[in-house]
């Protein structure tokens, strides 16, 4: 897939009179996302949420301009490793942004920090990156596999469910979620009665899963899917039966706003934990709803407000000063904002974000399915985990 360059400078976007220096620099940013393949919405809202982002700020950059260089990871470790070398070493990007896939995430790790390059994880929520194989030149402003579920572990056992079954697809993130999820709530005082990780992106019929972890007799089960593999797990968990017997929790992925209509009246009742949600009550969610509705034709999902928090990452990097690949790196590190998510930061320790988790339920709003918040844990930070940068 050929993917096209976007030029934006700071006149264009908003027609503001900002005065240019004689020595403004232009920055080239490599996006690296799935523009093909199961992940190919996820990667779409992301990009839209970052070209917002600059629209919006780019008037305080004093007559930068920015040069986006698309490429496609296609959901593959490979091919992403390939056009990481393509935009480092050919294109020669100041900075890159993006990244759904942790197992792309993990492939690309140590070309990015070799050579030096910022990377801004606009998704991908690979644990490692962040802890025991954590670089100075990688900030996640998304989330970590381990953050967003984390909180979900005391917060079901809390209201008393006692017994879980999981189920997850097997690749790096399905395996992070469950492991966090489960280590929580077995530590607040609950018990995983069993669990599987299903074929990833191959699985069709999950019936027989299904079938499995209603006869384990659980509480609940717990799960992380996402894409095309939630729509799908929802509805069948619904068609089976299983919902009449066995409620649902998950990671708020399962029924992400960008896909949770495809999922139907399934979707509703089951409850998620996630980083961002658009019913959140702010003037800066309200401000970025409008202007992600008005230009995109519907509400934004947890992917278009990381698209739009890296895009702001970047803007607040620009301003710090930082020219090079490495003073870049090193402002990325110290960002902080109020985000339509909340209140953002940087943690120095480990590079992650510290932000709030979400616990909400899908209900039938006014025509459309919309999520309301049953819970919020503030300020959520990441263990070091072994991080040394």
């Amino acid at each position: 897939m050929k993917l096209s360059r976007t030029w934006l400078s700071a006149a264009a976007a908003l027609m503001l009179a900002v005065p240019a220096t004689a020595h403004a620099k232009d920055y080239k940013v490599g996006l690296l996302l799935p523009y093909s393949g199961v992940y190919a919405a996820l990667g779409k809202e992301i990009d839209q949420g970052f070209e917002l982002a600059l629209q919006t700020r780019l008037g305080e950059m004093a007559g930068s301009k920015i040069e986006i260089v698309r490429e496609d990871t296609e959901v593959k470790p490979p091919v992403g490793l390939a056009k990481t070398r393509k935009l480092i070493l050919q294109d020669q990007v100041d900075v890159m942004v993006g990244i759904v896939s942790s197992g792309v995430l993990g492939a690309i790790r140590d070309f990015v920090h070799q050579s030096g390059t910022p990377l801004i994880v606009a998704n991908a929520g690979n644990d490692d990156a962040t802890g025991a194989r954590c670089s100075r030149f990688i900030t996640r402003v998304s989330f970590s596999n381990g953050q967003v579920n984390r909180p979900m572990g005391d917060w079901l056992y809390n209201k008393g469910v006692r017994k879980v079954y999981t189920l997850a697809p097997d690749y790096a993130a399905g395996h992070q979620m469950i492991e966090t999820f489960s280590a929580a709530f077995k530590a607040a005082g609950g018990t995983i009665v069993g669990g599987e990780f299903t074929p990833f992106r191959t699985t069709k019929d999950f019936g027989p899963y299904l079938t499995k972890a209603q006869s384990a007799g659980p509480d609940a089960i717990f799960v992380f899917y996402a894409g095309g593999e939630a729509i799908s797990f929802v509805k069948q968990y619904a068609s089976f039966g299983v919902a009449d017997s066995v409620p649902l929790y998950g990671s708020g992925f399962l029924t992400s706003p960008l896909y949770v209509n495809a999922e139907g009246p399934a979707a509703k009742g089951v409850v998620t934990s996630l980083h961002y949600v658009p019913t959140i009550e702010s003037p800066e969610n309200a401000a970025f709803v409008k202007a992600f509705s008005a230009a995109y034709g519907h509400a934004p999902s947890e992917y278009a407000v990381q698209g739009y928090d890296a895009g702001q990452a970047l803007v607040e990097a620009v301003k710090s000063g930082a020219t090079d690949r490495a003073a870049l790196a090193e402002a990325l590190g110290k960002v902080r904002f109020t985000s339509p998510r909340g209140p953002v930061e940087i943690d120095p320790a480990t590079n992650n974000i510290v932000q709030n988790i979400y616990i909400y339920e899908t209900v039938q709003g006014d025509g459309t399915l919309t999520q309301k918040i049953l819970d919020v844990a503030k300020a959520v930070r990441d263990p070091v985990s072994g991080c040394q940068k």
